[in-house]
């Protein structure tokens, strides 16, 4: 099967959906509408039981198979249920760890990070076995043995402090994005600055796509001393203006959304300048 983009998934070429029939659609026994209805449920973060239960499901398909192995629903579904924020999903997600087909476990350890549970750790920390060492490309592939980059991020997300000295040596991984990973992971463990410094030192590169992650991940930790930085970037605006919401988002409490300090105006007008 070939798999389409997510760019293809448009209103004006895509088949026109509810939730009830994209529910409907995860039995259907055309492959590519099972296909699109996983990714049109977390697109639009339909949280009805029905369709957990049915994403969850498809973790275990195994009648979608590309030439390679690959399982496109599963990484469709693992990425759905991520966006749709029920931990209900974890132990399937958790499984998806082991899964061949790399996507599928990117696309899990991604969906454990937004849901932010910690049962996923010993699973999580499974991944970086054999350490920086190990951690090399896939003879004939694209990417690295392991989703390292998802990985750490996600067990910085979950609070695995325990997982600190497996993270650490990652950062000196001869890959830049997952330095990255790392660097964004060990803030979040330790909340120690010299951390988030090294992300901000990345913002000082020459290559864009390297310095569009390190504003990702600035704004992810939410690290304020930053803000400055990621205004003056040379990157878009979007990108800028992105970050600075998250580093916003971790200055204003949900609890008391009313109460806004003196940095989170100086972040608001960092994006003002944006604007």
């Amino acid at each position: 099967m070939i798999e389409p983009s997510e760019a293809e998934f448009s209103a004006e070429n895509g088949p026109q959906l509810t939730p009830e029939l994209a529910i409907a659609n995860l039995q259907s026994s055309d492959l590519s509408l099972r296909y699109y209805a996983a990714w049109w449920l977390g697109k639009y973060r339909v949280k009805e039981r029905a369709a957990v239960d049915g994403l969850i499901a498809a973790l275990e398909d195994e009648a979608d198979r590309t030439e390679l192995g690959g399982y496109p629903l599963r990484r469709n579904a693992a990425r759905a249920l991520g966006k749709l924020g029920d931990r209900q999903a974890v132990p399937g997600l958790i499984k998806c760890l082991e899964c061949e087909d790399f996507y599928v476990r990117e696309a899990a350890a991604q969906s454990l990070e937004m849901l932010r549970d910690k049962t996923a750790t010993p699973a999580l920390i499974k991944l970086l076995d054999g350490g920086v060492a190990q951690a090399v490309q896939e003879p004939g592939r694209p990417h690295l043995v392991q989703p390292y980059e998802a990985v750490l991020e996600a067990l910085g997300a979950v609070g695995a402090t325990e997982a600190i000295p497996l993270i650490q040596p990652f950062l000196q991984h001869p890959v830049p994005r997952v330095q990255c990973a790392a660097a964004r992971a060990m803030y979040q463990l330790t909340q120690e600055p010299v951390y988030g410094e090294l992300l901000v030192k990345v913002l000082e590169g020459n290559d864009l796509n390297l310095r569009r992650v390190a504003l990702g991940d600035l704004g992810a930790i939410g690290y304020l001393a930053a803000a400055e930085a990621i205004a003056n970037a040379k990157a878009e605006n979007s990108f800028k203006l992105i970050a600075l919401k998250g580093l916003l988002e971790h200055q204003i409490p949900e609890s008391n959304a009313l109460s806004i300090s003196d940095s989170a105006i100086r972040v608001m007008n960092l994006m003002d300048s944006l604007l």
